[in-house]
């Protein structure tokens, strides 16, 4: 179809914001969904000895008012053409606002471990499956409900001073709007039940907070309802007072809804995110909802009526790769010989075609916060399982990429039913076809990818698009947003998917094994510290963290 200007003469553009972990951007596309323009500001968070990971509020605005203004600077008329914009941002976490809508304290970020313990003790409530069943998503530490929870039993003064729980985009659209609200994705996830998109009051007083009730904003669906752009935040951002707000879902649907998570005719088709983390989804049907006996994943409710993205999580997906080039640069600046971040992005593709398929076990678990999906571990550590003196770097490059491949799958592995038919991926590190064609081999299905550049803000403004009446549903939006992207099927090598297929259950076995080595190190590092480092326990080492592409 031809999309027809939403309100008026010359509002051709929608501008989508995500604000990620990484990066806060700010994008336009025209009303058909071509990418016009993109300003981009890196993310900054801290992180401090007790597992913390936090980051300002009031920067984080600043932060998104910069890339709009930006954007303003390279796309001519931009303020009078916008027809609507829409934000996204990272998942869960913890972002109080008190009085006056000024922030009550740092924002708790999604990376942030402090709550682990307090995980672990509402996990034993008798409570806790019917809490699981309700949102369909385990809890971890990274989640809204355990951090308030974990604060409500260590500060219950900075819950006093707070009068709204939000996260990132809700922050974000609060600034925008004015308006304290959350979506109907992170609402039935974290307190509510993903069949009604409601709050659930069973869910709530599993975690202990029916006395935190009140914190919980009004749910808003951002392609049924928008509020208007304040004329403050349109002297921040230089766009027009009035102009519609749209409040997307959170950004790991968004993403998979842009890179073609759903599409007509599309059954069995899976979506993977391979950036830092990794995100695994299939999208499907409430009614078809898997619930693991395990109790992990997240059901996050899509921006489509009657249906949700069942997801598993791997806590590091391109990490693992970073840390095995790094590792090779640093050895070779022993000796004199740099390698630029093209050099390295050069030579991934004759590396990994060079390497022995199958030769290794690599678990990667590299991230410091140990593993979430398909199994929930803080203490699970990567590793190389079959090294011998024929090991040579392209072997190893090649297990950690073959390792991420079989974390996905057993992500998969854990939604129940068929494993993809067909396997969409999207992230930065997609770009390598030798990469894609490991993953498509492991995951043993063929591969698509995106040629959309910003999944997550095409997503957002795909939803105002819907609310605008630009697109009568969302299911008219993606057949001109999403369907004409997607690439030709890449077929992975028979041989391979043989290979890996007899491997897998090995990497199952192996990692579960592994569960109380992982647990018995930790106990051990944490009886050395103590010994060499008392006072670590209660230091308070900061870093911060600006995180570029």
């Amino acid at each position: 179809m031809v999309p027809s200007s939403s309100d008026g003469a010359g509002r051709d553009l929608l501008v989508g914001i995500d604000a990620g972990t990484s990066v806060i951007k700010a994008v336009a596309f025209d009303l058909a969904g071509r990418q016009i323009a993109v300003a981009s500001v890196p993310n900054r968070y801290t992180t401090s000895a007790d597992g913390a990971a936090f980051q300002s509020l009031d920067r984080t605005w600043a932060d998104c008012a910069q890339t709009l203004r930006d954007l303003g600077t390279k796309v001519e008329g931009l303020a009078r053409r916008t027809a609507a914009v829409a934000v996204t941002g990272q998942g869960d976490g913890t972002w109080l606002v008190g009085a006056g809508n000024k922030p009550a304290s740092d924002a708790w970020l999604w990376l942030d471990a402090r709550a682990a313990d307090t995980v672990l003790r509402l996990q034993g409530n008798p409570a806790s499956r019917a809490r699981f069943e309700a949102t369909g998503t385990g809890l971890a530490a990274c989640s809204q409900g355990a951090q308030i929870a974990h604060m409500a039993a260590t500060t219950p003064e900075v819950l006093d001073r707070s009068e709204v729980a939000l996260h990132c985009k809700d922050w974000l659209y609060l600034n925008l709007t004015g308006v304290r609200a959350t979506d109907p994705s992170e609402a039935s996830f974290t307190y509510g039940d993903f069949r009604t998109r409601r709050y659930d009051d069973s869910v709530i007083e599993a975690l202990g907070l029916t006395a935190r009730r009140g914190l919980l904003p009004e749910i808003v669906d951002g392609t049924e309802l928008t509020h208007a752009l304040s004329p403050e935040a349109a002297a921040a951002t230089g766009l027009l007072a009035g102009t519609p707000v749209c409040l997307g879902f959170v950004d790991i649907v968004l993403t998979a809804l842009g890179a073609g998570i759903h599409t007509a005719g599309s059954a069995g088709a899976t979506c993977s995110i391979i950036g830092s983390t990794g995100m695994h989804m299939r999208a499907v049907h409430n009614a078809d909802v898997y619930l693991s006996a395990e109790g992990t994943g997240y059901v996050i409710a899509l921006p489509i009526p009657g249906m949700s993205a069942q997801v598993q999580s791997n806590m590091a997906a391109t990490l693992n790769v970073d840390w095995i080039l790094n590792l090779a640069c640093d050895l070779l600046a022993e000796f004199g010989t740099k390698l630029s971040q093209s050099d390295r992005v050069q030579r991934i593709d004759g590396w990994l075609q060079s390497g022995r398929p199958g030769a290794h076990l690599y678990h990667p678990y590299i991230s410091d916060a140990g593993e979430r999906g398909p199994f929930v571990n803080a203490n699970a550590r990567a590793n190389f399982t079959g090294l011998t003196s024929e090991s040579r770097f392209p072997d190893l490059l090649l297990a950690v990429v073959e390792g991420l491949g079989m974390a996905a799958r057993d992500c998969y592995a854990a939604m129940g039913g068929a494993m993809p038919a067909e396997l969409r991926l999207t992230g930065g590190a997609t770009r390598s076809r030798a990469l894609r064609a490991v993953l498509g081999a492991v995951v043993g299905a063929p591969v698509r990818t995106s040629t959309r550049e910003e999944a997550g803000a095409a997503g957002a403004a795909m939803m105002a698009a819907v609310a605008l009446g630009v697109y009568p549903d969302m299911q008219a939006c993606i057949a001109d947003w999403v369907t004409p992207l997607l690439g030709p099927v890449e077929t992975p090598d028979p041989h391979r998917v043989q290979t890996y297929s007899q491997a897998f259950p090995v990497y199952q076995e192996a990692r579960r094994a592994l569960e109380p080595v992982w647990d018995a190190m930790a106990r051990q590092a944490r009886q050395m510290e103590g010994r060499a480092h008392p006072e670590a326990l209660s230091a308070d080492t900061k870093v911060e963290r600006r995180a570029v592409r």
